[in-house]
């Protein structure tokens, strides 16, 4: 779209961006709202028990070096937003972008198979973390009633049908940059829940007297095997690296920053610092204080695992902040993949009515294309949900998945491309051990979570959680 301000259109330009689209309005706070929510997720929940099977020398290690490799490559991405010049370049609207910008061909397809499979299991394991917290809070007040030899059982299937039903709504939301509040209120909500659950670990440590715990986590003997202490230890690997998942979004929120000066890369490089260096303390905090708190018998899932059982009320406020950030988050994850299919969908047939006219109600643009698609997504990561509700083995799969090709070998390959690095020098050797590094982690992470998985579908019923 261009824009003549010499035919009259120049309160018009005032309101495009250098792209002919809306004039963008984010800010460096906002996209730090948007990471903090993408980041601390429910991967906070499990960052104990991974501990627990580390031990109090590589947990915190495992975790800042993967601290260190996000905030290091997500600086490289954000360079990638442009084609070009930093300022005036073409931009890439998303992670697929570019990618087709800088690299072409079939990494392009692999790439988009790849993220978007990611995103979905996002959504996957959301909807099982959101109906955990939400069976958990009818759980405390039934162990705070009827005392803790109670089981207390209960279905996780309606409290996911509940949160799809809410997702249907939320998801009816068109544009990423028009849900920057549904962030900053998830992203309040995850500091709560990080927070309470932080507390709860130190009241817990001193009323035990001390940290429990050892230096190379949980021992060999009482239930454990060795082979399952391999396999767990890798899929805590899996499961810190699920905590700081947010590469594969990271160029859609980019592109909710205002235009330059500054450029957007310098923006989004300052607030993925803060966000990251933020987001480590808290996961350094919760997921040390879990360990030192229950030691080898960690929850993997440190608030719905009843490791804690009261105060039952603080319990129940932790859950409902949990769900109420993982609609928010749920919605930063899906919305690249609602927006990709759409715009195919627009290319594809462009007169179609069904897919373009809208009806606007207060923040929603009610569409009978968007209605039907966006809803029966929702529809498929529920269902999908109910019948594979392992929490911690969802979120160690998906962050092995994911980890090695979104956060490490595409953001390096298209920062060599995009800065002209020389091959063999220096600098492009560093680049690619790591990126074979993080493959070889990513690799043995992913083989320690399928194997837990292949042994909890050994005993599992589906729909019966």
């Amino acid at each position: 779209m261009e824009v003549s301000v010499e035919a009259g259109n120049a309160s018009a330009a005032e309101w495009l961006d250098d792209d002919g689209r809306p004039r963008r309005t984010g800010t460096f706070w906002t996209a730090s709202a948007h990471i903090i929510t993408a980041v601390i997720g429910s991967g906070v929940l499990s960052l104990a028990w991974a501990i627990a099977q580390l031990g109090w020398v590589a947990g915190p290690a495992a975790m800042l070096l993967f601290a260190f490799v996000t905030y290091y490559t997500a600086t490289l991405l954000a360079e990638c937003y442009r084609t070009g010049d930093p300022e005036t370049g073409k931009r890439n609207y998303t992670y697929m972008d570019a990618v087709r910008s800088n690299l072409g061909g079939a990494r392009v397809v692999f790439c988009g198979v790849i993220q978007y499979a990611n995103l979905v299991g996002v959504a996957i394991g959301y909807t099982i973390a959101s109906s955990i917290s939400m069976k958990a809070i009818r759980r405390a007040g039934c162990f705070h009633t009827h005392g803790h030899a109670d089981p207390c059982k209960s279905s996780s299937t309606p409290y996911m049908i509940l949160f799809g039903v809410v997702q249907i709504l939320f998801s009816q939301i068109p544009d990423f940059d028009q849900i920057w509040w549904l962030s900053i209120v998830a992203a309040v909500m995850s500091f709560t829940y990080s927070s309470i659950g932080l507390s709860l670990g130190i009241a817990q440590t001193i009323s035990n007297g001390g940290f429990k715990g050892s230096l190379t986590g949980i021992s060999i003997g009482a239930g454990i095997t060795s082979t399952q202490k391999v396999w767990h230890s890798l899929q805590a690997f899996g499961d810190i690296a699920f905590a700081y998942s947010f590469s594969n979004i990271l160029i859609e929120i980019q592109d909710t920053i205002k235009a330059p000066p500054p450029s957007e890369s310098k923006v989004m490089q300052k607030a993925t610092r803060l966000s990251v260096a933020t987001t480590t303390i808290f996961y350094m905090l919760c997921g040390c204080m879990g360990y030192a708190a229950f030691g080898d018998n960690a929850p993997d899932n440190l608030l719905t695992g009843f490791g804690f059982y009261e105060p039952f009320w603080l319990l129940d406020i932790a859950n409902v902040a949990i769900v109420v950030h993982l609609v928010g988050a749920y919605q930063v994850f899906c919305q690249p993949i609602f927006a990709f299919v759409e715009c195919r969908a627009a290319a594809a047939w462009p007169d179609s009515a069904f897919i373009s006219r809208e009806l606007r109600v207060g923040p929603f643009a009610l569409n009978l294309f968007r209605l039907t698609w966006r809803s029966s997504f929702v529809c498929l990561t529920t269902v999908v949900a109910m019948l594979l509700p392992f929490f911690g083995n969802v979120v160690g799969i998906l962050g092995a998945v994911s980890f090695w090709p979104l956060t490490v070998y595409f953001p390096v390959e298209m920062y060599i491309k995009q800065c002209r690095v020389p091959r063999g020098s220096t600098k492009w050797i560093c680049l690619q051990t790591l990126s074979v590094g993080c493959l070889l982690v990513s690799i043995a992470a992913a083989a320690g979570s399928i194997a837990d998985v292949m042994d909890a579908l050994k005993v599992y019923r589906p729909f019966s959680s």
